[in-house]
């Protein structure tokens, strides 16, 4: 029996790192804000070294925490190993705001970390605990990579860090050694191993096909509806805008906003849809704002967002790594009444959920699990040369209640979804406890007036729901 021990990540994760450049780094992040509660120490701050502690004690739940890649050899796929030289010392980390230590100057510390692409032969994740904020608060920053979560299973982590409850028994550290890495040979001979295991079951689902043919056509059919939707809807690129440079550089800055979730399913109650397409609208309405003050012409534009789906099975959602679909929908950001904006988004997001896109998506990645990560890969950066999209729109379901941070309350939870080679702004919306949270990762010199962008977007909410205000709530 082999005493070597590896992980090989799918080609959708393994794609997150072949599209990582220079510019563009692949990692997704959250910035908390929190009360210290019992984690406060005498003459203010909080009690670091106490945090990491409970970091080190919930390691053995997320073991890819302590892993880092190595590649087959030939095909140059990676794997997750466990890391020899570990060391929590490196990941979570400790610093503090110049006094008085305001939000703008926490945001100007995220969009720092978030400009900094995190070392690959190391685990591919970082903590940040950042004292010193005004209200005796303080943030703690996570950031890993997208090879390693999406939202879902990002927040399933999140979930191992915190807990729902105030009062937790203190956990002592699992004993931890690492397991012994593979050798190059061993290696490929897993590969091969593999493929030809692909194989067979590929001509066991031939077999199958043919004794349940009419549900075999269906299933098929579906797949080439999806890959025939794909196609047609990057047949043509999305409009240019300034937020769409060539190239984005390396800076970011990060900002945002919450609103309350009532608020929200207010005008979703009152003007129909989902909470989705009312962010959906509002982003719309904020960016129709923000394009005009830049004498931006909308008439005849075709700005159109990338929405991430979720395409785990029910009761998947604790499985790691990416089980994500990208859709594409147009955004209907020329128009100038909220109620009609909201409507034409519900529409069109209607057409999304009733079309086979998510099926053409699945057979791309399962083709190139079978083959190579390549396939996937090209067809994002084709997706990206072609302007396929805008910008990013994710939209990640975290809890209802409050979490803590041994004792301590977090109040807010602010997410971050990484730029794309040709996309200078990317937005993220995060529930949690009663309010959306809203995250805009921005290439710094691309759109230096953030901020301007992020009131707009809230004043976009603000003029939705005074619009919804006059009709009667439908329950």
């Amino acid at each position: 029996m082999a005493d070597f021990h590896y992980e090989r990540l799918s080609a959708l994760d393994a794609s997150f790192l072949a599209l990582e450049a220079p510019n563009t780094h692949m990692h997704v992040a959250i910035t908390a804000i929190l009360d210290p509660g019992p984690l406060s120490v005498p003459g203010g701050g909080v009690d670091f070294e106490r945090i990491r502690g409970h970091v080190e004690s919930v390691l053995d739940l997320i073991p890819r925490y302590r892993q880092r890649l190595m590649y087959v050899p030939l095909v140059e796929h990676p794997v997750w190993v466990d890391d020899p030289a570990f060391s929590l010392t490196y990941h979570v980390r400790h610093a503090a705001l110049p006094h008085p230590g305001n939000l703008r100057q926490l945001k100007r510390l995220a969009g720092l970390i978030m400009s900094q692409k995190l070392d690959r032969s190391k685990p591919l994740w970082e903590i940040w605990v950042v004292e010193g904020l005004e209200g005796n608060r303080f943030a703690v920053i996570t950031k890993a990579h997208h090879s390693m979560v999406d939202g879902i299973s990002g927040v399933d982590m999140l979930k191992v860090l915190l807990s729902p409850t105030p009062d937790v028994p203190e956990r002592t550290p699992a004993p931890w050694k690492p397991r012994p890495l593979p050798s190059e040979s061993e290696l490929l001979t897993g590969e091969l191993l593999r493929r030809g295991q692909l194989f067979r079951s590929a001509v066991g689902g031939i077999g199958s096909a043919v004794l349940d043919p009419r549900r075999s056509f269906a299933a098929l059919k579906a797949v080439g509806d999806g890959l025939f939707e794909l196609v047609k809807g990057s047949a043509t690129s999305a409009s240019a805008t300034p937020l769409n440079p060539d190239e984005i550089g390396p800076h970011r800055h990060f900002n945002w906003f919450r609103l309350d979730v009532e608020r929200v399913k207010d005008v979703k109650r009152r003007l129909g849809g989902t909470i989705n397409d009312v962010a959906l609208a509002t982003v719309a309405g904020g960016l129709g704002r923000y394009l005009r003050r830049h004498q931006i012409a909308l008439d005849e534009m075709d700005f159109r967002v990338m929405i991430p789906v979720n395409t785990r099975a029910l009761g998947d959602a604790a499985e790691p790594g990416n089980h994500v679909a990208s859709l594409v929908a147009h955004l209907p950001i020329e128009e100038t009444d909220p109620k009609r904006q909201l409507q034409r988004v519900s529409e069109t997001t209607a057409e999304l959920k009733a079309s086979h896109q998510v099926h053409g998506v699945k057979l791309i990645e399962d083709v190139a699990d079978w083959t190579d990560t390549a396939v996937i890969t090209g067809m994002m950066r084709l997706a990206m040369r072609r302007r396929a999209g805008n910008l990013i729109v994710t939209n990640v379901p975290g809890p209802s209640f409050p979490l803590y941070l041994k004792g301590a309350p977090v109040l807010e939870c602010y997410p971050l979804v990484p730029l794309m080679a040709n996309q200078a702004l990317g937005i993220a919306l995060f529930s949690y406890a009663g309010s959306l949270h809203w995250g805009f990762n921005a290439d710094r010199y691309a759109v230096p007036d953030l901020h301007e962008l992020v009131e707009d977007t809230s004043h976009a909410f603000t003029e939705l729901e005074k619009a919804a205000s006059n009709e009667p709530q439908n329950v």
